[in-house]
C-alpha cells in the first residue's frame, strides 16, 4: 500500500473517532457528567495514533519530500496544514486538561468539554478533506515516481520505529472500541 492510500485510510479511523469523541462529549453534557478515564482514551487515541503517528509522517515525510521539491513550507496548502496541526494540538491539550482536574466537573466544565470536541471535530473533519482533495493530490502529481516511492518507504519505517510492533494495531483496536461505544450517541434517534 502506498502512502497517500495508507494516510487516506488513517483519515477514514481518524474521522470516526472524532465523531465519537463528539457524542461523548455531548452526552455527558446532557447527562450532566462525564467519566475522566474514558475522556482520557480519546485524548491517547489522538496523541498517539492521530498526531504522534498520521500526523508524524505528514510531517516528518510527506511534507517534507513536498517542501524539498520546490513546495513552500511558510505558504500555501503546507502552512495551512501545519497551522491546522497547532491548532489541534491546542484543543487536544485543553480536553487532556479538563482528565487531571480534581473534583466534579461544573455545567460551564461539560459545555466546555463538549465545544472543544466538537470544536476539534469540525477542525478535523475540514483538514482531512482538504488533504484528501488537495494536498494529496498536489503530491500525487507533482513528486516524481522515485520520490513518491521513498515516501511509501519512509512512511512504513516511521510507522515502525514510533509506534513498534502491534502498536498501530492497538490504536485501531482502540478506535474502534471507542466508536462502538460512542458514535451512536452524536446522532441519536429522535435529535
Amino acid at each position: 500500500m502506498d502512502a497517500i492510500e495508507t494516510l487516506m485510510n488513517e483519515h477514514r479511523v481518524i474521522e470516526r473517532v472524532c465523531d465519537a469523541l463528539v457524542g461523548f462529549a455531548d452526552e455527558a453534557r446532557r447527562k450532566g457528567t462525564t467519566d475522566k478515564d474514558e475522556l482520557g482514551r480519546f485524548v491517547t487515541f489522538i496523541r498517539e495514533f492521530a498526531d504522534r503517528c498520521h500526523h508524524g509522517k505528514e510531517e516528518e515525510i510527506l511534507f517534507a519530500t513536498m517542501v524539498a521539491h520546490g513546495f513552500p513550507r511558510d505558504g500555501g496548502p503546507i502552512a495551512v496544514m501545519l497551522h491546522e496541526h497547532g491548532e489541534g494540538r491546542a484543543l487536544v491539550g485543553a480536553l487532556a486538561a479538563k482528565t487531571t482536574q480534581d473534583g466534579e466537573r461544573s455545567a460551564a466544565d461539560l459545555q466546555e468539554i463538549a465545544d472543544d470536541a466538537n470544536a476539534y471535530s469540525n477542525l478535523l473533519h475540514g483538514h482531512i478533506h482538504k488533504e484528501d482533495a488537495v494536498l494529496y493530490p498536489m503530491a500525487e502529481q507533482h513528486l516524481p515516481p522515485e520520490a513518491m516511492e521513498r515516501v511509501s518507504a519512509e512512511c512504513e519505517q516511521f510507522e515502525e520505529q514510533q509506534t513498534g510492533a502491534g502498536e498501530h494495531e492497538r490504536y485501531r483496536a482502540l478506535a474502534d472500541e471507542l466508536v462502538s461505544r460512542h458514535a451512536a450517541t452524536s446522532h441519536p434517534a429522535g435529535d
